[in-house]
C-alpha cells in the first residue's frame, strides 16, 4: 500500500510538471511572435490545453490506451474512473486510472501544443476546437495505441520510452503539414528570398525553453507511471546531459553555419536535444544520452535553415527541434539501447550492443509509420478546415495583429494605444525631468 501511493504521488507530481510546459510552450511563443500577436498566443495556449483535457477525456483515452486491436483501442470511453481493473495496457503500473490519464491527458496536450507552433501569427482562432477534437481524439491517440497501447508497433518490439515518437514527431509531422497549408507570414518571402521577422522578446522564449527544460523531468522520469525502484535518478540525468549537448552542438553549428551565437538557436537546441532522448531516456546509458543530444542539437540547425530556404515558413522551427530530434531519439534506440535496459524494460538491445539489426529495422518502420500518419491526417484535417471554415486570417487581421483582430485586445496594450495614466504627467522625482514621448 505504501508503494502505491508513493507511486501515485510521483505520478501526480510527474503530471503537474508535464502541465508546466504549458507555460513554456506559452513563454516561447510569446517571445518568438511579434508584440501584436502576443495576447494571441496565450490565448492559442490555455484554449487548446482546455480542449485537449475534453477530447482525451471523452475519446482520446480509450482510443489509446483502451482494449482493441493492433490499430486503436476501444474502452474506456470518458475514462471509466469506476472500473476497477482500468485497462490492460497500462496494467504494470499499480497507480489508479484516474492518475494514469491525468498523466497522458498531459502528453496528449504537449502534442497538440507542438503541432499549432509552426502556424503562429497567421492562424485564425475558430480553427483549434475542430483540429483539436480531430487531433487530441483520434490522429494522436491512434499513433499512441500502436506504440504504448498494444498496438501493431508495440506487438513487434518498437521503442519509444516517453515519447520521441509518440508525442515529438507525431506533433512536429502535423505542424509541418499546417504550415504547408496555411502558407507563410505576410512579408515572410521576398523575390524567393526568406526575410527575417523577428519575435519580440527572446529573454522570454529562452524563459520559454527553461520552463520546458524543467517539465521534461516529469516528462522523461514520470513515464515509468511509478517510483519505488525505478531508476528515475537516471534517467532524469540522461535527460538533463541530453537537453545540455543539445544546447553546445546548436552552438558550435550555429558559428559554423550564421557565423554567430544564435540565442535562437541555442533554445532550439535544448528543445531539440531533450526531445531525441525522451525516446531512449530510460534505455541507454549517460555517455549514451550526451551524444544522442549533441547530434539532434547539430542536425538541428541546418534543418532550420533548409525549412526556411523550402519556404515552409516555421516561425519558432518546430520542425527542425521536436522533428529532428524526435527522429534521432527514435533511430538512436535501434543503436544503443543497452542490454541490461532492454531486460529490464522487457525490449531487446540495440545493434551496438548485440541486438542485430531487428530492433533498427523496426524503430526506422515506426518512424515512418508515425510520420506518415501524423502528416497525412493533419494534411486532410487542416486542407478541409481550410476549404470550409478557412484556416488564415485575412490579410488586413494579420496586418493588424492577431491581438486585436481576433481578440479585441492587445497582449501589451500600451505599446498600440494611449492608455490614461500609464505615463507620469509630472517630471519625474527620481531623474528631475520627464519621460521621453513614444
Amino acid at each position: 500500500m505504501n508503494a502505491v501511493a508513493i507511486d501515485t504521488v510521483w505520478v501526480v507530481v510527474a503530471g503537474c510538471l508535464v502541465l508546466l510546459m504549458q507555460a513554456g510552450f506559452a513563454a516561447l511563443e510569446m517571445g518568438l511572435s511579434r508584440m501584436k500577436n502576443a495576447g494571441a498566443v496565450a490565448a492559442k495556449i490555455i484554449v487548446n490545453f482546455s480542449l485537449a483535457l475534453v477530447a482525451f477525456w471523452a475519446i482520446g483515452y480509450a482510443i489509446a490506451f483502451g482494449d482493441g486491436n493492433g490499430f486503436a483501442g476501444a474502452t474506456a470511453w470518458f475514462i471509466e474512473i469506476g472500473n476497477d481493473s482500468g485497462v490492460a495496457s497500462l496494467g504494470y503500473s499499480g497507480v489508479d486510472e484516474a492518475t494514469k490519464f491525468f498523466f497522458q491527458a498531459m502528453f496528449a496536450a504537449v502534442a497538440l501544443a507542438i503541432v499549432w507552433g509552426t502556424m503562429l501569427d497567421r492562424a485564425r482562432f475558430v480553427t483549434y476546437l475542430p483540429f483539436a477534437a480531430v487531433f487530441v481524439g483520434v490522429i494522436y491517440p491512434i499513433i499512441a495505441h500502436w506504440a504504448w497501447g498494444g498496438g501493431w508497433l508495440a506487438q513487434n518490439g518498437f521503442q519509444d520510452f516517453a515519447g520521441s515518437g509518440v508525442v515529438h514527431v507525431t506533433g512536429a509531422f502535423a505542424g509541418l503539414a499546417g504550415a504547408i497549408v496555411i502558407g507563410a507570414r505576410i512579408g515572410k518571402y521576398r523575390d524567393g528570398r526568406p526575410q527575417p521577422i523577428p519575435g519580440h522578446s527572446m529573454p522570454l522564449a529562452i524563459l520559454g525553453v527553461l520552463i520546458l527544460w524543467v517539465g521534461w523531468m516529469g516528462f522523461n522520469a514520470g513515464s515509468f507511471l511509478g517510483a519505488v525502484g525505478k531508476p528515475i535518478g537516471e534517467v532524469i540525468v540522461v535527460t538533463n546531459l541530453a537537453g545540455a549537448f543539445g544546447v553546445l552542438g546548436a552552438v558550435m553549428m550555429a558559428r559554423l553555419l550564421l557565423g554567430t551565437f544564435d540565442i535562437g538557436m541555442m533554445g532550439n537546441g535544448a528543445i531539440a536535444g531533450l526531445g531525441a532522448i525522451a525516446g531512449p531516456c530510460a534505455f541507454v546509458d549517460p555517455w549514451a544520452g550526451a551524444l544522442i543530444g549533441l547530434v539532434a542539437g547539430c542536425a538541428m540547425v541546418p534543418v532550420v535553415l533548409l525549412i526556411d530556404r523550402a519556404r515552409i515558413d516555421d516561425p519558432i522551427g518546430v520542425f527542425a527541434g521536436h522533428g529532428i530530434g524526435g527522429i534521432v531519439g527514435v533511430l538512436s534506440l535501434g543503436f544503443l539501447t543497452t542490454a541490461d535496459a532492454a531486460e529490464r524494460l522487457g525490449g531487446r538491445p540495440g545493434l551496438f550492443y548485440g541486438g542485430g539489426l531487428d530492433q533498427l529495422g523496426w524503430q526506422i518502420v515506426g518512424l515512418a509509420a508515425i510520420a506518415a500518419f501524423a502528416f497525412g491526417s493533419a494534411y486532410v484535417v487542416f486542407f478541409l478546415i481550410k476549404k470550409t471554415m478557412g484556416l488564415r486570417a485575412r490579410e488586413k487581421d494579420e496586418m493588424a495583429g492577431l491581438d486585436i483582430s481576433e481578440h479585441g485586445m492587445f497582449g501589451y496594450p500600451e505599446r498600440f494605444i494611449e492608455v490614461t495614466g500609464a505615463e507620469p504627467e509630472e517630471p519625474s522625482a527620481h531623474t528631475g525631468g520627464t519621460l521621453p514621448a513614444r
